[in-house]
């Protein structure tokens, strides 16, 4: 009688337990009867309005960004020391672009500025005479070649101004800091690189007058020839008698007008240079992620620091102005759009730690202190988090342990019978992956339509189209998949799917970051700290999120314990956009849409990873997905409707679309050495993705009737300048007549003992001049002289050697030995071709040019010369 008793108490204590959720878990059946402790309420009283998620989620973006924002305008924090003067620095920018652009061989670049810079240089060793430190001053012009990716470069009588400073009992040891005064053509380069140059006098005029000696001596050079693929400090560092003494150096750079300028490369190796800056800096902007982007090659871009990295074997600190790069190498980049606070922090910042290096213990020597990367990081600007990278892979895999701690004691616990949460976990990771490649996929190929539609670099005048335009799509896809996958597991388990899908990420961002951390990336701190914040915060919230579910308090602490990483990571998807954007508008290899739309997409994942499993603790996503929707069908009509032009020539930010004009003759000679034929035109290449289709209405000549694509049987596809198959225009034009036009002789010609052809050439022109070999079938270059180095293949069968001298240069001398095919075609062995650009003076302009010039709409900046293009057969 007793047993029935208890099983008719067990059968009512089953039929109450719909969900372990609807009680406390001290609820207990047992043998002797069954006791409920306390009911719970419904499950849905545990879930989070739609309403207030999405309020919750947004506030904490816009605040993490107005956190990002306000401290990317605070340029200067707190009251400067006054040892540095910035107005009087700015008045040193100001007169340097006053003479206009400034390219190497210019009469701007090779005696107005380097006379300017001697002329204050002197006026500081006057005034410093009677100090305890010395200046010296050494006009170089050096000489010499080199390898570059894709070809070699030679340089003749190119401008260095090096100025020593040490105590004078002399120095031992050197500190380099480096800036550059030249620009390219049709650019006054205000922030690419005068500024620099201008910082550096009054560092130079500070240090100078210190009343105490310096430990060590520092070395200024202020190089005339960087745009010209870096010759400058080529020649410093491999030819000028102060190299050998330099242990280190800081190199200031642009990629960019104005703003901040970040540290984006140290060392290699060599942790006590990010220390020194680390320590001595006043307002540090630093990320070892810029430093892992840039050094990836993703940015088609170089500085010398790569010159003095691999040429001197020093280390060294890459400083570079990011902001703003959409007018970097334009006419744009004047003085006014460099803020004097930009001076001043830049000013603050090196001599700070110029000061802190030429008095410390390492710079004597340098090599042993090499000893691993660091890992380097500011927070908003306002201090710098740097710790050898030996330390951050402890820190890596002790946290990652923790995580795999945490995994594992879910999955020995007594509610994971038969393996439930382990089949669980790896089918919500299956289905995370999943709905990130369908996201990724939508939105990539909603790009792909849009550039196929002739819409593409909408965005390029107002980056937040693409935001709500592939941002939208990329959030409403994921949304979407998650609500359908919801809907998969029932009601009632709700709250314990909600916590499995925050496992779920906090099990992909683990794997990413042992992954990042075995194969050496610095960078491996950000997935750390998008581990170790999430998993402290669950931990500590687990009790209110046991009691009440996904409460607002609950969501509201969450943020909270989110908030350091990401506003970190927020800053780094700014650095990403800041760099990225503009430099999409400079390449038109591929759709810039697919990548932009690649990069947001990435964005919205990644960022949203720790947010995700909202969509399963929240009671309805339906009017989440509706204004989604919404707002990605308007914009997507809006782009349709050709409503966001990509460009603007408005004076607050500009946004020009870039061009290459070049006024340029071609001469074409057979074996005979006779002209077989010769042609003039303007040669256009657009810059970007977008071709002319919004030049042809304004000036139709230039259409597709006139593109024209490689020729391949000529050295250079038969051009002086091409870029690709895709941006080519050529517009029949008068034939040019420089004032100085290219002498180009072959001075012998002669068989060597051993079968090879040696010939020798000699060539007077511009002071910009590229040669390309082109071999012929069956022959092969088996050695050359163009300097110090050995040939290159370029292209297969192509060579480049591209040559720049400054004033007072003689004549260029160059030979090649050829061995020869078995058997000689009808066109010889090889075909030679030299390329001029007149970049600067009267030969730069054509009446013709200049007319074209006049018809081109405001928002586009053509940049323009003359060159000349003679191929011959041999």
């Amino acid at each position: 009688m007793q047993s029935g008793t208890n099983i008719r108490r067990i059968k009512a204590c089953l039929q109450n337990n719909v969900s372990e959720r609807n009680y406390d878990p001290e609820d207990q059946c047992g043998t002797n009867g069954c006791s409920v402790v306390k009911k719970k309420p419904e499950v849905s009283f545990y879930l989070l309005h739609e309403g207030v998620g999405v309020a919750l989620v947004t506030v904490f973006i816009l605040v993490l960004w107005g956190l990002v924002h306000l401290s990317l305008q605070q340029l200067v924090f707190g009251k400067t020391t006054g040892e540095f003067n910035a107005v009087r620095a700015r008045k040193h920018l100001e007169r340097i672009t006053s003479v206009g652009p400034r390219p190497v061989g210019s009469r701007e670049n090779e005696v107005l500025t380097v006379n300017f810079l001697l002329e204050q240089i002197e006026h500081i060793k006057a005034i410093s005479a009677s100090g305890p430190n010395s200046v010296t001053v050494d006009v170089q012009r050096p000489t010499g070649s080199y390898k570059i990716p894709g070809g070699f470069t030679s340089y003749c009588k190119v401008s260095n101004i090096a100025v020593r400073l040490e105590p004078k009992a002399g120095a031992q040891h050197l500190m380099l800091a480096n800036c550059h005064f030249d620009t390219v053509a049709n650019s006054p380069g205000a922030s690419d690189d005068a500024v620099s140059c201008a910082v550096m006098l009054e560092v130079l005029r500070s240090l100078a007058n210190l009343s105490t000696p310096l430990r060590h001596g520092v070395v200024f050079l202020f190089n005339g020839a960087e745009e010209t693929l870096l010759q400058a400090s080529h020649g410093f560092i491999t030819q000028h008698p102060w190299a050998k003494q330099v242990r280190a150096f800081i190199n200031l750079e642009a990629v960019g007008v104005g703003g901040k300028e970040l540290v984006f490369q140290t060392g290699p190796e060599n942790p006590w240079l990010i220390q020194a800056y680390n320590h001595a800096a006043k307002h540090p902007f630093a990320s070892v992620v810029g430093q892992e982007i840039f050094q990836s090659r993703l940015i088609p871009s170089d500085t010398d620091f790569r010159i003095y990295r691999d040429f001197g074997n020093i280390p060294g600190i890459d400083l570079a102005f990011i902001e703003n790069g959409f007018i970097y190498h334009t006419k744009y980049d004047t003085p006014d759009r460099i803020l004097t606070d930009s001076i001043q922090r830049a000013g603050d910042n090196i001599l700070a730690v110029l000061k802190h290096l030429v008095m410390s213990k390492e710079l004597a020597d340098s090599s042993e202190y090499a000893h691993g990367n660091m890992v380097f990081f500011d927070l908003l600007g306002m201090v710098v988090v740097a710790y050898p990278e030996h330390v951050g892979t402890i820190i890596n895999y002790m946290t990652a342990l923790a995580t795999f701690l945490y995994l594992f004691k879910k999955c020995f616990h007594p509610s994971n019978m038969g393996g439930r949460y382990v089949n669980e976990l790896a089918c919500a990771t299956v289905a995370v992956i999943l709905s990130w490649s369908v996201t990724l996929l939508t939105v990539v190929f909603i790009a792909f339509v849009v550039s196929l539609m002739g819409r593409s670099m909408f965005w390029y005048n107002n980056f937040y189209t693409c935001m709500f335009m592939y941002g939208s799509a990329a959030t409403g896809m994921m949304v979407l998949f998650h609500t359908l996958s919801k809907n998969l597991y029932g009601g009632v388990r709700r709250l314990e799917v909600g916590e499995l899908y925050f496992d779920v990420s906090l099990l992909l961002w683990c794997g990413a970051l042992v992954y990042f951390t075995a194969i050496g990336l610095c960078s491996a701190y950000v997935p750390m700290l998008m581990v170790a914040f999430p998993l402290a915060t669950k931990l500590l919230l687990a009790r209110e999120f046991k009691l009440r579910g996904a409460s607002v308090k609950y969501s509201v602490l969450y943020q909270l314990g989110l908030a350091l990483p990401y506003v970190h990571f927020m800053f780094l998807i700014w650095l990403v956009f800041e760099v990225f954007t503009p430099t999409l508008g400079r390449s038109n290899t591929y759709p810039p849409d697919v990548f932009l739309a690649t990069i947001v997409t990435l964005t919205i994942l990644f960022f949203s990873s720790f947010f995700l499993h909202f969509i399963y603790l929240a009671r309805s996503t339906k009017w989440l997905l509706a204004g989604l929707g919404t707002v990605f069908t308007v914009f997507l009509l809006l782009v349709s409707c050709g409503m966001f032009f990509p460009y603007t020539a408005d004076p607050s930010g500009p946004r020009p679309k870039r061009v290459f004009i070049q006024h340029t003759s071609r001469i074409f000679h057979g074996l005979d050495g006779q002209v077989e034929s010769r042609d003039s035109g303007l040669w256009i290449n657009s810059v970007d993705y977008t071709g002319m289709q919004h030049i042809t209405p304004i000036i139709p000549e230039i259409n597709d009737t006139i593109m024209t694509n490689c020729q391949e049987d000529r050295p250079f596809c038969g051009y002086p300048w091409f870029r690709s198959d895709k941006s080519n225009w050529y517009l029949p034009a008068p034939e040019v007549f420089p004032k100085s036009p290219v002498e180009f002789q072959l001075l012998s010609k002669e068989e060597t003992k051993w079968g090879t052809v040696k010939m020798t050439f000699e060539v007077k022109g511009p002071s910009h001049m590229s040669l390309y070999l082109m071999l012929h079938q069956g022959a092969s270059l088996s050695s050359w002289w163009f300097g110090d180095a050995t040939p290159q293949l370029y292209l297969a069968r192509e060579y480049s050697i591209f040559y720049t001298h400054g004033l007072d240069a003689p004549a260029w001398n160059f030979w090649f030995e050829i061995q020869p095919p078995r058997e000689e075609g009808p066109e010889g062995m090889i075909s030679v071709a030299i390329s001029s650009h007149y970049y600067f003076g009267e030969d730069q302009r054509t009446v013709q040019l200049d007319d074209m010039l006049q018809r081109f709409p405001k928002w586009a900046f053509p940049s323009s010369w003359v060159s000349t293009y003679h191929m011959y057969r041999y």
